[in-house]
């Protein structure tokens, strides 16, 4: 891309991203770590995210745009170092319009405790399906990394432990949630937190725990997916954004002293 040529974001997917941050932070999902990116609708070979900067104080002026390598386009600013999470999802998976990586504290334990896993427990979470992945790390870099994810062969190596899931745990670190747009990960994320708790507390009662089967996973997930707008904008309300049920899908040009403007 030339200096001359300019970035487009429509306002409206500019919102969700700010609006992911700001949701994801109230929360508790994530705190001053942890990221949340979306596909360009125009590019494929692109994603948005922000600049280095905690979640909570996402502005739509921090948004920058990436190629599928982890590199900035036409933007000079600090990224984030954990970039090529996105950049390796978008890359293996097409279907795959929005990322979030975070550290959500329930599911952490269930990246650590051998014998157990993350399965789906209520008609909420019937997205996990069955038994959640688990990345480990050490089987790429060894037991001497700083478990980041802080180039494109460890990305590459947690896309491939994705698979085709909606989400990837990762030992010791975290969780990485895929979905078919921001709002589908961001509620991925809040409610694998909540399936994690729950589990916990029905595992401390009981060693005979019973999960939802294949059936009714499928099921829960296709209604629950049909009414993601309804729990979204709640949430945005929580933090002071208005609903935008049909957002206009208007674009605003991107330089470097002019950025996107998402309308709110």
């Amino acid at each position: 891309m030339t200096g001359r040529e300019r970035l487009m974001l429509t306002a409206a997917l500019a919102g969700d991203l700010v609006d992911a941050n700001h949701i994801l932070f109230d929360r508790g999902i994530v705190d001053g770590f942890g990221h949340v990116s979306a596909r360009d609708p125009d590019h494929k070979d692109r994603f948005w995210i922000s600049r280095n900067l905690a979640p909570g104080m996402v502005t739509a002026e921090d948004l920058m745009c990436f190629d599928l390598d982890g590199n900035a386009v036409d933007d000079d600013r600090t990224s984030y170092l954990e970039r090529y999470i996105h950049a390796e999802i978008y890359r293996a998976r097409r279907d795959v319009h929005g990322v979030v990586h975070n550290h959500s504290p329930s599911v952490i334990p269930f990246t650590v405790a051998k014998g157990v896993s993350l399965r789906p427990v209520c008609h909420m979470c019937g997205f996990l399906r069955k038994e959640a992945p688990l990345f480990e790390i050490r089987e790429c870099v060894g037991d001497g990394s700083n478990l980041l994810i802080s180039d494109s062969r460890l990305g590459a190596a947690l896309a491939k432990s994705l698979g085709e899931e909606p989400l990837v745990l990762m030992r010791g670190h975290g969780i990485t949630v895929a979905g078919a747009n921001v709002r589908q990960a961001v509620f991925r994320s809040i409610y694998a937190e909540l399936n994690a708790k729950i589990q916990m507390q029905a595992m401390a009662l009981s060693p005979d725990v019973v999960y939802l089967s294949q059936a009714e996973t499928d099921n829960a997930n296709a209604t629950i997916d049909s009414q993601l707008d309804r729990a979204w904008n709640l949430w945005k309300q929580q933090v002071g954004a208005p609903a935008r049920p049909n957002p206009q899908n208007r674009s605003t040009e991107i330089g470097d002293r002019q950025r996107v403007d998402p309308a709110r």
